[in-house]
């Protein structure tokens, strides 16, 4: 889904961040944009190969955050869930500003 030319498209301060599934992102495209500046940064916690191999470029790249996809696993997650979604919903229902809403406007 991004490849090289989606990649040439994008702002050259723009961070990339991939949290959804491996092999979305053209890594070969995106390591050349890195290294190349054509990109401020990434962010990345999955991989088209995982784990990520130890002579892949992205680990050596200053630019690039590379975190664990289970990041979010916690004993208490479930629950965490629920009370986010019951609490966003009787917001909602209310009319009250919501959770934890994305503001594009932001640039974030």
């Amino acid at each position: 889904m991004i490849d090289a030319k989606a990649i040439s498209r994008m702002h050259s301060g723009a961070i990339l961040v991939d949290v959804g599934r491996g092999g979305v992102v053209d890594e070969a495209a995106l390591v050349t944009a890195l290294e190349e500046r054509r990109l401020a940064g990434a962010a990345l916690d999955v991989f088209a190969v995982e784990p990520l191999p130890q002579d892949s470029p992205l680990w050596r790249l200053p630019n690039v955050v590379i975190s664990p996809h289970t990041t979010a696993l916690s004993v208490r997650e479930n629950e965490r869930i629920i009370a986010l979604f019951t609490e966003t919903l009787r917001r909602y229902l209310a009319g009250d500003d919501l959770i934890s809403r994305v503001r594009p406007t932001l640039l974030y």
